[in-house]
Protein backbone atom coordinates (compact mmCIF):
# COMPACT_ATOMS: atom_id res chain seq x y z
CA UNK A 1 0.00 0.00 0.00
CA UNK A 2 1.10 3.65 -0.59
CA UNK A 3 2.39 6.20 1.21
CA UNK A 4 -0.13 8.40 2.68
CA UNK A 5 1.48 12.42 2.30
CA UNK A 6 -0.06 14.99 5.22
CA UNK A 7 -0.32 18.69 5.07
CA UNK A 8 -0.58 20.57 8.66
CA UNK A 9 -1.72 24.11 8.44
CA UNK A 10 -0.95 26.04 12.16
CA UNK A 11 2.13 24.89 13.72
CA UNK A 12 0.78 25.64 17.51
CA UNK A 13 1.00 23.71 20.47
CA UNK A 14 -1.15 21.12 18.77
CA UNK A 15 0.38 20.91 15.87
CA UNK A 16 3.36 20.55 17.73
CA UNK A 17 1.88 17.06 19.28
CA UNK A 18 0.66 15.82 15.73
CA UNK A 19 4.76 16.66 14.63
CA UNK A 20 5.48 14.69 17.98
CA UNK A 21 3.22 11.51 17.91
CA UNK A 22 4.02 10.96 13.92
CA UNK A 23 7.50 10.71 14.57
CA UNK A 24 7.85 8.92 18.17
CA UNK A 25 4.70 6.40 16.94
CA UNK A 26 5.27 6.28 13.36
CA UNK A 27 6.43 2.59 13.38
CA UNK A 28 3.29 1.48 15.50
CA UNK A 29 1.03 3.62 13.01
CA UNK A 30 2.69 2.08 10.04
CA UNK A 31 2.18 -1.34 11.61
CA UNK A 32 -1.54 -0.60 11.83
CA UNK A 33 -2.12 1.16 8.60
CA UNK A 34 0.19 -1.27 6.42
CA UNK A 35 1.76 1.86 5.20
CA UNK A 36 3.64 4.95 6.29
CA UNK A 37 1.62 8.15 7.41
CA UNK A 38 4.21 11.14 6.10
CA UNK A 39 3.67 14.56 7.07
CA UNK A 40 5.18 16.25 4.05
CA UNK A 41 4.62 19.90 4.50
CA UNK A 42 4.04 22.53 7.54
CA UNK A 43 2.58 25.89 6.65
CA UNK A 44 2.84 28.69 9.18
CA UNK A 45 3.27 32.36 9.72
CA UNK A 46 6.41 31.82 12.21
CA UNK A 47 8.57 28.81 10.74
CA UNK A 48 11.68 29.76 13.70
CA UNK A 49 10.24 29.98 16.56
CA UNK A 50 11.30 26.32 18.36
CA UNK A 51 8.36 24.30 18.92
CA UNK A 52 10.64 21.49 20.92
CA UNK A 53 10.10 19.13 18.44
CA UNK A 54 12.38 18.04 15.58
CA UNK A 55 11.24 18.95 11.68
CA UNK A 56 13.03 17.28 8.74
CA UNK A 57 14.29 19.54 6.69
CA UNK A 58 12.34 21.07 3.76
CA UNK A 59 9.01 20.69 5.81
CA UNK A 60 8.35 24.30 7.05
CA UNK A 61 6.49 27.02 4.79
CA UNK A 62 5.24 30.11 4.74
CA UNK A 63 3.31 29.21 1.74
CA UNK A 64 -0.21 27.75 2.87
CA UNK A 65 -0.61 27.64 -1.43
CA UNK A 66 2.08 24.94 -1.50
CA UNK A 67 -0.44 22.20 0.72
CA UNK A 68 -3.35 22.73 -1.65
CA UNK A 69 -1.13 22.69 -4.98
CA UNK A 70 1.10 19.81 -4.05
CA UNK A 71 -0.95 16.76 -6.27
CA UNK A 72 1.10 14.30 -3.41
CA UNK A 73 -0.50 15.38 -0.01
CA UNK A 74 -3.78 13.85 -0.01
CA UNK A 75 -4.91 15.13 3.89
CA UNK A 76 -5.04 18.49 5.14
CA UNK A 77 -4.77 18.98 8.90
CA UNK A 78 -6.49 22.82 9.85
CA UNK A 79 -5.46 23.55 13.15
CA UNK A 80 -4.93 27.59 13.61
CA UNK A 81 -8.64 27.80 14.88
CA UNK A 82 -11.01 30.88 14.53
CA UNK A 83 -13.50 31.52 11.50
CA UNK A 84 -11.01 33.19 8.97
CA UNK A 85 -8.86 32.38 7.26
CA UNK A 86 -9.18 29.03 8.40
CA UNK A 87 -12.53 28.87 6.44
CA UNK A 88 -11.14 29.69 3.45
CA UNK A 89 -8.10 27.53 4.03
CA UNK A 90 -10.47 24.50 4.65
CA UNK A 91 -12.47 25.05 1.38
CA UNK A 92 -9.03 25.61 -1.13
CA UNK A 93 -8.27 21.78 0.76
CA UNK A 94 -11.51 20.60 0.04
CA UNK A 95 -11.37 22.37 -3.94
CA UNK A 96 -8.63 20.82 -4.15
CA UNK A 97 -9.59 17.22 -3.85
CA UNK A 98 -7.91 16.83 -0.02
CA UNK A 99 -9.36 15.15 2.90
CA UNK A 100 -9.89 17.59 5.76
CA UNK A 101 -9.01 16.79 9.57
CA UNK A 102 -9.73 19.86 11.50
CA UNK A 103 -9.74 20.50 15.73
CA UNK A 104 -12.26 24.14 14.75
CA UNK A 105 -14.85 23.98 16.81
CA UNK A 106 -15.99 27.31 15.71
CA UNK A 107 -15.40 26.86 12.42
CA UNK A 108 -17.50 23.91 12.46
CA UNK A 109 -20.58 25.29 14.46
CA UNK A 110 -20.59 28.24 12.13
CA UNK A 111 -19.65 27.69 9.26
CA UNK A 112 -20.12 23.62 9.01
CA UNK A 113 -23.14 23.45 6.90
CA UNK A 114 -20.72 25.31 3.74
CA UNK A 115 -17.82 23.20 4.15
CA UNK A 116 -19.49 19.84 4.69
CA UNK A 117 -21.68 20.25 1.58
CA UNK A 118 -18.23 21.28 -0.24
CA UNK A 119 -17.16 17.98 0.51
CA UNK A 120 -19.73 16.37 -0.30
CA UNK A 121 -19.40 17.74 -4.02
CA UNK A 122 -15.98 16.62 -4.26
CA UNK A 123 -16.41 13.38 -2.58
CA UNK A 124 -13.99 13.80 0.31
CA UNK A 125 -13.76 13.39 4.29
CA UNK A 126 -14.32 16.12 6.99
CA UNK A 127 -13.23 14.42 10.12
CA UNK A 128 -13.62 16.47 13.27
CA UNK A 129 -13.00 14.70 16.65
CA UNK A 130 -10.16 16.58 17.80
CA UNK A 131 -12.88 19.44 18.11
CA UNK A 132 -14.66 18.55 20.51
CA UNK A 133 -13.61 16.74 24.00
CA UNK A 134 -9.58 16.98 23.19
CA UNK A 135 -8.66 13.33 22.85
CA UNK A 136 -12.14 12.06 23.69
CA UNK A 137 -13.50 9.28 21.14
CA UNK A 138 -17.07 10.86 21.29
CA UNK A 139 -18.42 11.72 17.84
CA UNK A 140 -17.05 8.40 16.25
CA UNK A 141 -18.43 6.64 19.20
CA UNK A 142 -22.21 8.42 18.10
CA UNK A 143 -21.55 7.78 14.42
CA UNK A 144 -20.40 4.67 14.64
CA UNK A 145 -21.11 2.21 17.74
CA UNK A 146 -23.76 4.05 18.98
CA UNK A 147 -25.30 4.80 15.37
CA UNK A 148 -28.65 2.43 15.58
CA UNK A 149 -29.49 4.40 18.90
CA UNK A 150 -32.43 7.30 19.12
CA UNK A 151 -30.60 9.88 21.07
CA UNK A 152 -33.32 12.15 23.51
CA UNK A 153 -30.29 13.72 25.57
CA UNK A 154 -26.53 14.99 25.55
CA UNK A 155 -25.03 16.48 28.49
CA UNK A 156 -21.47 17.74 28.92
CA UNK A 157 -18.81 19.35 30.41
CA UNK A 158 -16.68 20.77 27.61
CA UNK A 159 -14.72 23.59 28.53
CA UNK A 160 -11.39 22.15 31.01
CA UNK A 161 -10.68 25.86 31.33
CA UNK A 162 -14.09 26.78 33.11
CA UNK A 163 -14.25 23.08 35.26
CA UNK A 164 -10.65 23.44 36.64
CA UNK A 165 -11.62 26.83 37.66
CA UNK A 166 -15.23 25.56 39.15
CA UNK A 167 -13.35 23.07 40.99
CA UNK A 168 -10.93 25.34 42.66
CA UNK A 169 -13.58 27.34 43.89
CA UNK A 170 -15.49 24.22 45.25
CA UNK A 171 -12.59 22.98 46.76
CA UNK A 172 -10.86 26.25 48.40
CA UNK A 173 -13.60 29.16 48.62
CA UNK A 174 -11.86 30.88 45.94
CA UNK A 175 -13.39 33.92 44.04
CA UNK A 176 -13.61 33.75 40.51
CA UNK A 177 -11.28 35.99 39.77
CA UNK A 178 -8.56 35.17 41.67
CA UNK A 179 -8.77 31.52 40.27
CA UNK A 180 -8.91 32.90 36.59
CA UNK A 181 -5.96 34.48 37.30
CA UNK A 182 -4.06 32.00 38.20
CA UNK A 183 -5.38 29.66 35.63
CA UNK A 184 -4.21 32.04 33.28
CA UNK A 185 -0.40 31.92 34.81
CA UNK A 186 -0.77 27.83 34.63
CA UNK A 187 -1.65 27.93 30.89
CA UNK A 188 -4.74 26.49 31.54
CA UNK A 189 -6.79 29.76 30.40
CA UNK A 190 -5.94 32.14 27.71
CA UNK A 191 -4.84 35.69 27.83
CA UNK A 192 -8.55 36.92 26.77
CA UNK A 193 -10.66 34.06 28.48
CA UNK A 194 -14.02 35.29 27.46
CA UNK A 195 -14.86 32.53 24.93
CA UNK A 196 -13.86 30.32 27.72
CA UNK A 197 -15.74 31.49 31.04
CA UNK A 198 -18.53 32.91 29.02
CA UNK A 199 -19.77 29.55 27.73
CA UNK A 200 -18.57 30.71 24.07
CA UNK A 201 -16.31 27.88 23.34
CA UNK A 202 -18.86 25.05 24.89
CA UNK A 203 -21.26 26.38 22.82
CA UNK A 204 -19.77 25.66 19.79
CA UNK A 205 -19.02 22.07 20.48
CA UNK A 206 -22.62 21.58 22.04
CA UNK A 207 -23.52 22.76 18.39
CA UNK A 208 -21.38 19.69 16.99
CA UNK A 209 -22.99 17.20 19.33
CA UNK A 210 -26.82 18.13 18.87
CA UNK A 211 -26.20 18.13 15.32
CA UNK A 212 -24.96 14.64 15.49
CA UNK A 213 -26.85 13.06 18.62
CA UNK A 214 -30.85 14.55 16.82
CA UNK A 215 -29.45 14.86 13.11
CA UNK A 216 -30.48 18.09 13.03
CA UNK A 217 -28.87 21.69 11.89
CA UNK A 218 -28.36 24.26 14.74
CA UNK A 219 -27.82 27.93 14.35
CA UNK A 220 -25.10 29.13 17.02
CA UNK A 221 -26.85 32.12 17.43
CA UNK A 222 -29.72 30.36 18.83
CA UNK A 223 -27.92 28.80 21.09
CA UNK A 224 -28.56 30.03 24.47
CA UNK A 225 -25.30 30.45 26.19
CA UNK A 226 -24.15 31.78 30.08
CA UNK A 227 -20.83 31.56 31.57
CA UNK A 228 -19.12 31.39 35.37
CA UNK A 229 -18.15 34.38 35.41
CA UNK A 230 -20.63 36.12 38.06
CA UNK A 231 -20.58 32.77 40.32
CA UNK A 232 -20.23 33.52 43.83
CA UNK A 233 -18.43 30.71 46.14
CA UNK A 234 -21.43 31.16 48.07
CA UNK A 235 -23.65 29.97 45.61
CA UNK A 236 -21.11 26.63 45.53
CA UNK A 237 -21.73 26.41 49.55
CA UNK A 238 -25.38 26.54 48.90
CA UNK A 239 -25.26 23.95 46.16
CA UNK A 240 -23.78 22.05 48.70
CA UNK A 241 -26.31 22.15 51.28
CA UNK A 242 -28.65 21.73 49.15
CA UNK A 243 -26.71 17.93 47.99
CA UNK A 244 -25.43 19.64 44.11
CA UNK A 245 -22.38 20.49 42.70
CA UNK A 246 -21.97 23.45 40.27
CA UNK A 247 -20.84 22.70 36.78
CA UNK A 248 -20.49 24.55 33.41
CA UNK A 249 -23.12 22.36 31.56
CA UNK A 250 -23.68 22.02 28.02
CA UNK A 251 -27.33 20.48 27.28
CA UNK A 252 -29.04 18.69 24.34
CA UNK A 253 -32.44 17.26 24.57
CA UNK A 254 -35.09 15.98 22.03
CA UNK A 255 -38.40 14.30 21.79
CA UNK A 256 -38.43 13.82 17.93
CA UNK A 257 -40.06 17.23 17.35
CA UNK A 258 -38.10 19.73 19.02
CA UNK A 259 -34.73 19.96 20.63
CA UNK A 260 -32.98 22.24 23.51
CA UNK A 261 -29.50 23.44 23.26
CA UNK A 262 -28.13 25.05 26.21
CA UNK A 263 -24.65 26.51 27.75
CA UNK A 264 -25.49 27.37 31.45
CA UNK A 265 -24.22 27.17 35.15
CA UNK A 266 -26.38 23.95 36.42
CA UNK A 267 -26.49 22.23 39.85
CA UNK A 268 -26.13 18.36 39.54
CA UNK A 269 -26.75 15.92 42.58
CA UNK A 270 -23.33 15.21 44.12
CA UNK A 271 -24.06 11.55 43.52
CA UNK A 272 -24.13 11.45 39.62
CA UNK A 273 -21.25 10.45 37.81
CA UNK A 274 -20.68 14.26 36.04
CA UNK A 275 -20.39 15.67 39.44
CA UNK A 276 -16.96 14.04 40.03
CA UNK A 277 -15.74 14.73 36.66
CA UNK A 278 -13.08 17.78 38.35
CA UNK A 279 -9.77 19.65 37.26
CA UNK A 280 -9.25 20.15 33.26
CA UNK A 281 -11.26 16.88 32.58
CA UNK A 282 -14.02 17.01 30.55
CA UNK A 283 -17.23 14.77 30.19
CA UNK A 284 -19.80 13.95 27.71
CA UNK A 285 -23.23 11.62 28.39
CA UNK A 286 -25.12 10.58 26.36
CA UNK A 287 -28.87 9.02 26.25
CA UNK A 288 -29.57 6.19 23.80
CA UNK A 289 -32.88 4.69 23.73
CA UNK A 290 -31.15 0.55 23.20
CA UNK A 291 -27.70 1.71 24.74
CA UNK A 292 -29.16 3.77 27.85
CA UNK A 293 -26.79 6.09 29.18
CA UNK A 294 -23.01 6.39 28.54
CA UNK A 295 -20.79 8.72 29.52
CA UNK A 296 -16.79 9.58 28.27
CA UNK A 297 -14.42 11.24 30.60
CA UNK A 298 -11.01 12.45 29.14
CA UNK A 299 -8.81 15.32 28.73
CA UNK A 300 -10.90 17.61 26.83
CA UNK A 301 -7.62 19.78 25.38
CA UNK A 302 -3.87 19.66 25.26
CA UNK A 303 -1.06 19.26 22.85
CA UNK A 304 -1.32 15.04 23.40
CA UNK A 305 -5.36 14.46 23.87
CA UNK A 306 -5.68 16.27 20.69
CA UNK A 307 -3.01 14.89 18.88
CA UNK A 308 -4.18 11.56 19.36
CA UNK A 309 -7.43 12.37 18.09
CA UNK A 310 -6.00 14.17 14.95
CA UNK A 311 -3.73 11.14 13.80
CA UNK A 312 -6.53 8.68 14.53
CA UNK A 313 -8.56 10.58 12.38
CA UNK A 314 -5.98 10.73 9.84
CA UNK A 315 -5.38 6.69 10.45
CA UNK A 316 -9.41 6.57 9.59
CA UNK A 317 -9.31 8.96 6.13
CA UNK A 318 -5.80 6.50 5.57
CA UNK A 319 -7.41 3.08 5.83
CA UNK A 320 -10.55 4.69 3.41
CA UNK A 321 -7.63 5.91 0.69
CA UNK A 322 -5.91 2.21 0.68
CA UNK A 323 -9.63 0.75 0.12
CA UNK A 324 -10.45 3.04 -2.43
CA UNK A 325 -13.30 4.60 -0.71
CA UNK A 326 -14.37 8.27 0.14
CA UNK A 327 -17.38 9.16 2.73
CA UNK A 328 -18.38 5.91 3.65
CA UNK A 329 -20.02 7.86 6.94
CA UNK A 330 -20.62 11.29 6.13
CA UNK A 331 -19.95 13.83 8.57
CA UNK A 332 -23.15 14.16 10.62
CA UNK A 333 -23.62 10.35 10.73
CA UNK A 334 -26.38 10.80 8.77
CA UNK A 335 -26.54 11.19 4.47
CA UNK A 336 -26.85 15.16 4.00
CA UNK A 337 -30.22 14.76 2.45
CA UNK A 338 -31.30 13.19 5.71
CA UNK A 339 -30.40 16.36 8.25
CA UNK A 340 -33.17 17.84 9.14
CA UNK A 341 -33.89 21.30 10.25
CA UNK A 342 -36.01 20.90 14.08
CA UNK A 343 -37.78 23.49 15.53
CA UNK A 344 -35.33 24.76 18.76
CA UNK A 345 -37.11 24.68 21.91
CA UNK A 346 -36.79 28.99 23.13
CA UNK A 347 -35.68 29.14 26.57
CA UNK A 348 -38.68 30.55 27.91
CA UNK A 349 -40.70 27.53 27.05
CA UNK A 350 -38.30 25.23 28.95
CA UNK A 351 -38.82 23.37 32.12
CA UNK A 352 -36.40 22.89 35.30
CA UNK A 353 -36.27 23.21 38.83
CA UNK A 354 -34.02 26.41 40.15
CA UNK A 355 -31.92 27.27 42.81
CA UNK A 356 -32.41 31.52 43.58
CA UNK A 357 -30.60 33.71 45.74
CA UNK A 358 -32.03 36.73 46.89
CA UNK A 359 -30.24 39.31 49.16
CA UNK A 360 -32.53 41.55 51.14
CA UNK A 361 -33.06 43.58 54.09
CA UNK A 362 -33.88 41.81 56.81
CA UNK A 363 -37.79 42.78 58.46
CA UNK A 364 -40.63 41.13 58.62
CA UNK A 365 -42.75 39.83 55.64
CA UNK A 366 -39.87 40.09 53.40
CA UNK A 367 -39.95 35.67 52.79
CA UNK A 368 -43.29 35.90 52.42
CA UNK A 369 -43.96 38.80 49.84
CA UNK A 370 -41.34 36.64 47.91
CA UNK A 371 -43.32 33.37 48.17
CA UNK A 372 -46.59 35.88 47.40
CA UNK A 373 -44.63 36.65 44.00
CA UNK A 374 -43.43 33.24 43.17
CA UNK A 375 -46.78 31.51 43.68
CA UNK A 376 -48.64 33.95 41.60
CA UNK A 377 -46.40 33.20 38.90
CA UNK A 378 -47.05 29.56 39.39
CA UNK A 379 -43.67 28.64 41.02
CA UNK A 380 -43.81 26.54 44.29
CA UNK A 381 -40.60 26.11 47.18
CA UNK A 382 -39.44 22.89 47.16
CA UNK A 383 -36.51 24.25 50.61
CA UNK A 384 -35.56 26.72 51.21
CA UNK A 385 -32.87 28.51 53.82
CA UNK A 386 -32.56 31.60 55.40
CA UNK A 387 -28.63 33.13 56.39
CA UNK A 388 -28.56 34.10 60.21
CA UNK A 389 -28.50 37.86 60.56
CA UNK A 390 -25.21 39.66 60.82
CA UNK A 391 -23.74 43.03 60.54
CA UNK A 392 -24.15 43.54 56.61
CA UNK A 393 -26.94 45.33 55.62
CA UNK A 394 -28.36 42.25 54.06
CA UNK A 395 -29.56 38.87 54.55
CA UNK A 396 -29.36 35.75 52.07
CA UNK A 397 -32.61 33.98 51.49
CA UNK A 398 -32.47 30.94 49.37
CA UNK A 399 -35.13 29.10 47.70
CA UNK A 400 -35.06 25.50 45.65
CA UNK A 401 -38.43 25.44 43.58
CA UNK A 402 -40.15 22.75 42.17
CA UNK A 403 -39.88 22.04 38.46
CA UNK A 404 -40.99 25.77 36.63
CA UNK A 405 -41.18 27.06 32.81
CA UNK A 406 -38.54 29.30 32.56
CA UNK A 407 -40.57 32.35 31.35
CA UNK A 408 -42.72 32.43 34.76
CA UNK A 409 -39.19 32.67 36.97
CA UNK A 410 -38.17 35.24 34.72
CA UNK A 411 -41.36 37.01 35.09
CA UNK A 412 -41.37 36.51 38.91
CA UNK A 413 -37.83 37.35 39.45
CA UNK A 414 -38.65 40.83 37.32
CA UNK A 415 -41.22 41.50 40.08
CA UNK A 416 -39.27 40.57 42.64
CA UNK A 417 -35.85 42.30 41.98
CA UNK A 418 -38.37 45.79 41.71
CA UNK A 419 -39.33 45.16 45.68
CA UNK A 420 -37.82 47.80 47.85
CA UNK A 421 -36.33 45.35 49.97
CA UNK A 422 -33.55 43.99 47.44
CA UNK A 423 -30.56 44.96 47.57
CA UNK A 424 -28.74 43.26 44.42
CA UNK A 425 -29.87 41.43 41.61
CA UNK A 426 -31.59 37.78 42.22
CA UNK A 427 -28.67 35.12 41.83
CA UNK A 428 -30.43 32.23 39.60
CA UNK A 429 -29.12 28.59 38.28
CA UNK A 430 -31.04 26.44 37.09
CA UNK A 431 -31.15 22.64 38.60
CA UNK A 432 -30.88 19.12 36.31
CA UNK A 433 -32.07 16.23 38.49
CA UNK A 434 -33.07 13.67 36.12
CA UNK A 435 -29.22 13.19 34.22
CA UNK A 436 -30.92 10.46 31.81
Amino acid sequence: MKDIKVGLIGFGTVGAGVVKLLSENAALIQQKLGAPLTLKTIADLDVVTDRGVVVPPGVLTTNVNELFDDPEIAIVIELIGGYEPARSFVLKAINAGKHVVTANKALLAVHGQEIFAAAAAKGVEVLFEPAVGGGIPVLSAIRGNLGANRFSTVLGILNGTCNYILTRMTEEGAEFASVLATAQELGYAEADPTFDVEGIDTAHKLCLLVSLCFGTRVKLEEVHAEGISSLSPVDITFAKEFGYKIKLLAIGKCDGQRFEARVHPTMIPLNSPLADVDGVFNAIRLAGDFVGPVMFIGRGAGMNPTASAVVGELMDISRNIHAGISRRTSPLGYPDASVTTLPLKPMGEISSKYYLRFSVVDRPKVLSRIAGVLGDNGISIESMIQTARSAQESVSIVIKSHEAREADVRAALVQIDALEFITEKTNLIRIEDNLE
